[in-house]
C-alpha cells in the first residue's frame, strides 16, 4: 500500500532489485491482478508474502464468508498471516464493549477455519480516532484480550507504530504479546501533524514525524519477535510521486531510522 501506484509486476521487480525480501499484499490489487497470477509473480521474483490485508469488519458487514475467502486467499499466496481490522460500532450503536463482544464471537467462528488452513489471524488495534467507524479495538491490551482465548498459533496481534505509539501501556503489552508468541506482524509508519482532513492518508514517511521507530524496533526485538517488518504508509503525497523513487526512499529511511 505504501506504493500502491506501482503495478504488481513493477513492484515485485523493484523489491527484488533493492533486496527487499517480502511484500505485504492487500486483497484488492491481488483480486485485480488475479490470485494465482499474483502468487506466481511473487514466487518467480524470489519474494515472500509477509501478510495479507485485510479481513475483519465483523461489527458492520459481519460477512464470515468473505473472511473465509480472505483466509483461502492468504493460503494461496503462501503467507501464514491474515491481518484483521475488526470493525467499528454497528450502525446506530454506541457501546464499544458490546462491539468487542461481537468481534470475539466472530473470531470464535473464524479461528478454527483459519487454523485448518495454516493461517494465523492478526488483530490490529487502530488509533482511537478510528474506533467509531473502523475498529473498536484501540489498544494492544484490548487486542490481546480478544486473542488470548485462542492458541497463539491461531490468533495474535499486529504491532503498528502509527496506531499505538501514544499508549504508555503498549510497551508492557508488546512484552506480554512476545512472551505468548502472539506478535504476528510488526508494521511501521510515522506520526506527522497536522493530520489531513481525511485522516486515513496521514501516515508519515519514516523519519518525518514524532515516533522513535528504532526504539519500537528494539522493543519488539526484545519481545522475541523475529518475523518480517513491514512499512505501511497511507499518504496522498507519496502516492502522487514516482513509485520506484518512493520505494527507494523508504528503504533508505528504514536503514537510517529503524536499524
Amino acid at each position: 500500500m505504501t506504493v500502491r501506484q506501482l503495478p504488481l509486476p513493477e513492484l515485485t521487480g523493484a523489491c527484488a532489485r533493492l533486496g527487499i525480501p517480502g511484500i505485504g499484499l492487500w486483497r484488492e490489487p491481488v483480486a485485480e491482478y488475479g490470485l494465482e497470477a499474483t502468487a506466481k509473480l511473487v514466487r518467480d521474483a524470489g519474494l515472500t508474502v509477509t501478510t495479507l490485508c485485510r479481513g475483519g469488519f465483523f461489527t458492520t458487514a459481519a460477512d464470515l464468508d468473505d473472511n473465509r475467502a480472505a483466509v483461502d486467499e492468504a493460503a494461496a499466496l503462501g503467507t501464514d498471516t491474515l491481518v484483521l481490522v475488526s470493525g467499528g460500532l454497528p450502525p446506530g450503536e454506541k457501546d464499544l464493549s458490546a462491539a468487542r463482544s461481537v468481534i470475539a464471537a466472530a473470531l470464535a467462528q473464524l479461528a478454527p477455519y483459519a487454523a485448518e488452513r495454516g493461517i494465523r489471524l492478526a488483530i490490529e488495534p487502530l488509533h482511537p480516532m478510528y474506533a467509531a467507524d473502523r475498529c473498536a479495538v484501540s489498544t494492544l491490551d484490548q487486542a490481546l484480550a480478544l486473542a488470548e482465548p485462542f492458541p497463539s498459533s491461531q490468533v495474535g496481534v499486529v504491532v503498528d507504530t502509527y496506531h499505538i505509539w501514544w499508549d504508555d501501556r503498549a510497551p508492557a503489552a508488546v512484552a506480554r504479546a512476545g512472551a505468548q508468541g502472539r506478535i504476528h506482524s510488526f508494521q511501521l509508519a510515522d506520526w506527522t501533524t497536522p493530520l489531513p482532513a481525511g485522516v486515513l492518508t496521514g501516515r508519515g514517511q519514516i523519519g518525518d514525524g514524532t515516533i522513535d521507530l528504532r526504539a519500537w524496533r528494539e522493543l519488539v526485538d526484545a519481545a522475541g519477535y523475529t518475523g518480517p517488518i513491514e512499512v505501511e504508509l497511507f499518504n496522498d503525497g507519496l502516492w502522487a510521486r514516482d513509485g520506484i523513487e518512493v520505494l527507494e526512499e523508504t528503504a533508505r529511511r528504514y536503514v537510517r531510522y529503524v536499524l
